[in-house]
C-alpha cells in the first residue's frame, strides 16, 4: 500500500497532503471503488486511474492545499468522450466519485519535565491526534512503567532521555512545536527558556510557575541580552486563568484546554464550499 506509506511519510515530515479515494464507480472505470492516492504540493503517490480523472483529482487536491482547506470535498467525473475534460479524453464510459480528504500537519507539543504535572498533562494530550515529545533529565521519569498510562495513546509519543543539557533538544524539535517548560529544577527551566527564545522555529513557549519565579527569570533573561520582545514570547502562567487549583490534574486540564484553544485557532477551517462536479 504505497499510499499508506505516503501518509506516514508526510506526517513524519510535517508536510500537508490530501488523500484521494475513489468512493463510487458507475459503469467502466480504470480502477475500482476504494482505490486511493496521496497528493502533496510537489508529488503524488499511487493512482486512482490515471488520465483526466487523476489529473483533475491532483489539480483539485493542490488547490485545497493552496487554500489551506480542512474540509473534505467530493469530485464527480464522467469518463465519456462527450463530457468536458481538461487533461485529455478518457472514454471508459463510466462515472466516478472521489472523496478528497485533507491530511493536515497535526500539532506538535513538547513537555519538558515529566513530574506530577507533566505526566498528568501527557495523559490528557495523548488522547489527541498530535506529535507529543516528552523530555526529562531524570531517566526514571521516562521508564516504560512510569509511562504505562500512555500505552494506548492516540498521539505519536516521542521519548527523549537527556541526562545532560536537555535544552539541546529544543533545536531538534519540529518546526511549529508548542514547548512547555515544567521541570523539577528552576535552573533547568531558566536554561530551557533561554534556549527556546533563541529558537525561531517554535510556535509557543509556555512556562509553569509563580509570578515571583517569572520576575527572576525575566531579569535573568534580560541580563543575558534578550530583548523585551524576545522575552515576551514566553507565556506564563500557562493554562486558563479562570480555572483555579494547584492539584497536578487540575493544572494539567487547564494547560491542555489552553493548548486546545491554540490548536483551534491554528487550524480554523478556511474553506466550507460544497462538492465540486467535473
Amino acid at each position: 500500500m504505497q499510499w499508506l506509506k505516503a501518509v506516514q511519510r508526510l506526517r513524519e515530515q510535517r508536510v500537508p497532503g490530501v488523500l484521494v479515494t475513489l468512493t463510487s464507480v458507475r459503469g467502466h472505470s480504470p480502477r475500482e471503488a476504494g482505490a486511493k492516492m496521496v497528493v502533496a504540493a510537489d508529488a503524488s503517490w499511487d493512482s486512482v486511474g490515471g488520465g483526466n480523472l487523476e489529473a483533475v483529482a491532483i489539480e483539485r487536491a493542490r488547490a485545497m492545499l493552496a487554500e489551506g482547506s480542512t474540509t473534505p470535498q467530493t469530485v464527480e467525473c464522467s469518463l465519456s468522450d462527450k463530457a468536458p475534460y481538461q487533461h485529455g479524453v478518457q472514454c471508459c464510459g463510466g462515472e466516478v466519485e472521489m472523496l478528497l480528504e485533507p491530511l493536515p500537519v497535526v500539532p506538535s507539543v513538547a513537555i519538558f519535565g515529566m513530574g506530577h504535572v507533566g505526566l498528568e498533562l501527557a495523559r490528557v494530550l495523548a488522547r489527541h491526534d498530535i506529535e507529543l515529545h516528552l523530555v526529562d533529565s531524570r531517566s526514571e521519569q521516562l521508564e516504560p512503567a512510569q509511562l504505562r498510562a500512555l500505552d494506548d495513546a492516540v498521539a505519536n509519543v516521542h521519548v527523549h532521555r537527556v541526562p545532560v543539557l536537555p535544552e539541546l533538544v529544543v533545536g531538534e524539535l519540529p518546526t511549529g512545536t508548542h514547548l512547555l517548560v515544567m521541570t523539577h529544577d528552576h535552573a533547568e527551566d531558566a536554561a530551557l527558556c533561554d534556549a527556546a527564545i533563541r529558537s525561531s522555529h517554535l510556535a509557543t513557549i509556555g512556562l509553569i510557575g509563580s509570578s515571583a519565579k517569572w520576575t527572576r527569570f525575566r531579569t535573568k533573561l534580560a541580563d543575558e541580552g534578550h530583548s523585551p520582545e524576545a522575552i515576551a514570547r514566553i507565556t506564563t502562567p500557562i493554562g486558563l486563568p479562570d480555572l483555579p487549583g494547584k492539584e497536578p490534574a487540575t493544572i494539567a486540564v487547564s494547560v491542555a484546554a489552553w493548548l486546545l484553544q491554540v490548536f483551534s485557532r491554528e487550524h480554523a477551517p478556511t474553506d466550507t464550499r460544497p462538492e465540486v462536479t467535473q
